[in-house]
């Protein structure tokens, strides 16, 4: 990419309107070390978090129709993973971009700051075109096929009952009904799983089975499966 085209605030397929959004979203935490007063991208990616979601669950819906709720989520959740919003941005070049501290080290290519800044670019997107800008930066980052080749994407709690066996010593995860929600016709069940020595995480379904995937599969996530 040329400089002409980063004034021009061009990325991942899109030119913004307000260069001062882009600006924001590519400027690091780290960065205020270097210039205190510098706004991060913390905000907007609190807000490409939830963008980021939508749009996922829009694509999967659509192009997976056999699919119910259960394995909707769990290939939502994999398709937002940490490892593959790091992995599109490894592969747009995107370290280039960043506005890091002075002096700071190269990023690993499973950098969290990485997936933290494609999360901040796609709320910026948002903010500067509306849904359609937010679709656009989604497109260019060619999450989709990640989901359907995921290796726990069908039996997340059966990937992650292996993970934990493999342990030493040998664990297994607990699951923990939170609380439920809802109507008695239309439930919604809140799930936490916990695996000593890994950690925990939650979930939510309209089934307890449903939940608990999503429970095991946002573990997996955290952990970079």
């Amino acid at each position: 990419m040329n400089e002409r085209q980063v004034r021009m605030g061009e990325i991942f397929g899109y030119a913004f309107k307000n260069d001062a959004l882009l600006e924001e979203a590519l400027t690091t935490p780290s960065y205020r070390m270097t210039c205190p007063k510098a706004k991060d991208n913390q905000r907007l990616e609190f807000l490409g978090d939830a963008v980021l979601d939508f749009l996922a669950a829009d694509q999967l819906f659509a192009s997976c129709p056999g699919d119910s709720e259960g394995p909707l989520t769990v290939k939502r959740t994999h398709m937002v993973s940490s490892p593959a919003l790091c992995a599109a941005a490894v592969r747009h070049g995107l370290g280039a971009r960043l506005r890091r501290n002075k002096g700071a080290a190269p990023l690993p290519d499973n950098a969290k700051t990485y997936a933290d800044a494609v999360e901040a670019i796609l709320g910026a997107a948002w903010l500067d075109g509306g849904l359609a800008a937010a679709r656009q930066v989604f497109a260019a980052l060619e999450l989709g096929a990640g989901a359907e080749t995921s290796p726990w994407a069908d039996n997340p709690k059966g990937a992650l009952q292996e993970r934990s066996q493999a342990m030493t010593p040998t664990r297994a995860p607990h699951y923990r009904l939170v609380k439920t929600t809802g109507t008695s016709d239309k439930p919604v069940f809140f799930v936490e799983v916990s695996v000593e020595g890994i950690g925990t995480a939650q979930g939510s379904g309209t089934t307890k089975q449903a939940a608990e995937a999503h429970a095991a599969a946002e573990l997996l996530r955290r952990l970079g499966a």
